[in-house]
């Protein structure tokens, strides 16, 4: 029973005074779990996440500092490592990074985990949970063999797309190239990709995939799929983000949103300026990349903490408190919003709110409470379908 009525009626109209005492009670009362951080992209190419440098949204004392439980690190493969089949490849490098220069390296910081009681366990211990999701499903290289592998090394989700349509689901990242879907949704192979993550114990992401694919996956998924970084398509209108249906539906079979702090995903008027930007700094990097950036920075008008919020109550509105979550996309975004700008901000988030009329159970849940509760879903489903085997 999801407590969309119940959630939106404690919301008040009129800003509520906190106390930045209360802020910090609440804060550290939650089990913040952030979904989707990209700073593995960095300390792959050697950069140590224990360095307090500023240059950046994510390293540990930011982490501390933000009070965040658990964090899932992207294993991101780009779609320029399709050719020639170095997909896999790039896999294993970017688990590297984050079992060898983030947990291993730092392990008075980090536990790797693997479950939601080890989340649990790790945040009991004051260490942050270190999990990982493979964002891009190209990664498997159309081998269920490599899915069970990438299980095996602590793989704990996947996107099924990223911005590049594969051999077995359409993206939303190129639908409109062409006008018209690739596969219409998942294939017949993708849809069997979704069965063997269920039976895994895989998380099913549905952030970054086409509409019809979003709608086959909720379809034959078992277990409650979920999105770690997508946001609300009824406040900022790009095909990255989730209509209402979606959100709904999404929250009917258990699953949960986690909001993507993109400016460009929060904010009309900067994914509008952004339009004409974006194409010339996709992926692969361009060699003028920092210019860019400068030209990005002062072009394009930046998202904000209240736009975050915004999309927050908006998918409380349309699918209840139970059906929202945080998938930052820190360090994998040109622009955080102003107030939230790395991790160490998001007690700014807890206070804001506070002020817009959440609890402290509502704020709870939204942290990592239903996180934990599609996990374990997740888990119970997988040890359901291997008990059947």
């Amino acid at each position: 029973m999801f407590a969309g009525v119940a959630a939106i009626s404690c919301l008040s109209s009129q800003a509520v005074k906190v106390s930045e005492a209360e802020v910090m009670r609440v804060h550290k009362s939650a089990l913040l779990i952030d979904t989707h951080n990209d700073i593995t992209s960095r300390t792959v190419e050697g950069y140590d996440i224990g360095r307090n440098k500023g240059d950046g949204h994510t390293n540990i004392a930011g982490l501390r500092a933000g009070g965040v439980g658990a964090q899932f690190f992207a294993v991101f493969v780009g779609a320029n490592y399709v050719k020639d089949n170095h997909s896999a490849n790039r896999a294993l490098q970017m688990i590297d990074t984050v079992r060898h220069d983030i947990i291993e390296k730092y392990p008075a910081h980090f536990k790797f985990s693997l479950t939601a009681d080890d989340i649990e366990t790790a945040h009991k211990e004051g260490k942050i949970a270190a999990l990982m999701g493979i964002e891009g499903g190209h990664a498997i290289e159309d081998s269920l063999r490599l899915l069970r592998d990438f299980y095996a090394l602590g793989i704990r989700y996947m996107t099924l797309t990223h911005s590049n349509t594969n051999n077995w689901a359409d993206s939303s990242g190129d639908m409109d190239k062409a006008g018209i879907a690739h596969h219409d949704g998942l294939t017949d192979f993708g849809k069997n990709v979704v069965r063997e993550m269920n039976r895994l114990g895989m998380m099913v992401d549905v952030s970054h995939v086409a509409d019809k694919t979003f709608w086959d996956a909720l379809e034959v998924s078992t277990a409650p799929p979920f999105a770690s970084h997508s946001s609300c398509r009824a406040v900022a209108n790009v095909p990255r983000n989730m209509t209402d249906e979606m959100i709904q539906a999404l929250a009917k079979k258990g699953g949960v949103m986690q909001i993507n702090f993109s400016c460009d995903f929060l904010s009309q008027a900067t994914a509008d300026a952004a339009k004409a930007l974006m194409p010339r700094m996709a992926a692969p990097r361009p060699e003028n990349f920092q210019a860019m950036m400068a030209e990005y920075r002062k072009s394009v008008p930046p998202a904000t903490l209240a736009d975050v919020v915004a999309h927050i109550d908006h998918a409380v509105k349309v699918g209840g408190v139970d059906a929202v979550g945080i998938g930052s996309d820190f360090d994998g975004i040109f622009c955080a919003p102003a107030g939230l700008e790395d991790v160490s901000k998001f007690p700014n988030l807890t206070r804001a709110l506070l002020e817009k009329g959440y609890s402290e159970k509502d704020i709870r849940q939204i942290y990592g409470g239903n996180l934990l509760r599609v996990m374990r879903a997740v888990e119970a489903e997988s040890a359901r379908l291997r008990g059947s085997a």
